[in-house]
């Protein structure tokens, strides 16, 4: 196995179809390439889920509590 030391480790990031540019003092050289780590910087879609829950609720307690307050504006005014 080669050893690779810390220092000549690098983290790069893809584009949207997964390629990584490493740069002109590569070019035409053979270029081995280790994926030691992949992280996602996508939001879990249970969590997505959740928030969605949780704000389509917050949005109707809302909408019903302007359309108290709606009423009483509209009543407010024929009298």
């Amino acid at each position: 196995m080669t050893k690779v030391d810390a220092q000549d480790l690098q983290t790069n990031e893809t584009d949207d179809r997964g390629r990584i540019y490493l740069g002109t003092e590569y070019a035409n050289k053979r270029v081995t390439v280790a994926v030691v780590e992949v992280e996602n910087d996508q939001p879990d879609t249970d969590e997505l889920a959740a928030a969605y829950r949780e704000a389509s609720g917050s949005a109707e307690e809302l909408a019903e509590g302007w359309t108290d307050v709606s009423d009483e504006a509209w009543d407010g005014l024929d009298t």
